[in-house]
């Protein structure tokens, strides 16, 4: 790394879609819930446009109802398979590990931010062996708070004393590049994730990337102004 990146010092990484592919998992998951709840479930196929974004946001769609007690049913019976079966119908994409320990031993402070809650989310990173690289683990509790992301990482950089003009956020949907964009990080918007090219391009990301490698290509390349900055 040239002397002039060293200043963007935290990264934060989306977990599903950019870290790791759960769309077995999750999938099969949100069918279970609704045929628990007797309603037709849809393909595997069309659910992968439901992955990323929290289940209170999704479910609500599926069901084609606001009612929160049915919303809290379906996800009640969706969290019966995803906690003993579902989490770990879920595998790293190639390059992942590589990725993460050259950043970690570049001095990267990295994060996991992720709309999936903590709870299962560092399960996940645990049973991937990724422990080590990562500062810390966070996404929404289980009762709903911080299910926006926006409002998570603003959070995690108050609470870590975090400059966002020397961080990046880093993850395969529109919302990532949002929450990173709100909170004046930089943005590396993935396009191997689950968010299509047009909904990431939409949300003018700093940066896109390809591939594991092309993010660390991207982060060992000339820096944006605002990643120089003192």
């Amino acid at each position: 790394m040239n002397q002039s990146t060293e200043r963007c010092t935290t990264l934060f990484f989306d977990l599903d879609g950019t870290l790791a592919d759960p769309r077995e998992g999750i999938t099969r998951c949100l069918q279970y819930s609704l045929e628990q709840l007797g309603r037709p479930a849809p393909p595997q196929a069309e659910l992968v446009q439901y992955i990323g974004p929290p289940l209170r946001w999704t479910f609500p769609r599926l069901l084609g109802t606001d009612d929160t007690t049915l919303v809290e049913a379906a996800i009640e019976r969706y969290r019966q398979r995803y906690a003993t079966v579902g989490l770990f119908e879920n595998e790293l994409y190639p390059g992942i590990s590589q990725l993460l320990g050259a950043l970690h031993d570049t001095g990267f402070r990295l994060f996991v931010v992720t709309s999936k809650p903590t709870v299962y989310a560092e399960r996940i990173v645990q049973h991937f062996d990724l422990t080590e690289y990562f500062e810390a683990v966070f996404g929404p509790h289980l009762d709903g708070r911080f299910d926006d992301k926006r409002e998570l990482l603003a959070h995690i950089l108050h609470e870590r004393a975090i400059a966002p003009e020397r961080s990046v956020m880093i993850g395969d949907r529109a919302s990532d590049i949002a929450a990173g964009k709100v909170n004046g990080t930089r943005t590396i918007a993935v396009t191997y994730g689950f968010g299509s090219t047009e909904e990431l391009a939409a949300a003018n990301p700093d940066w896109m990337c390809h591939s594991p490698s092309e993010i660390r290509r991207t982060l060992d390349g000339p820096p944006p102004t605002r990643c120089r900055a003192g």
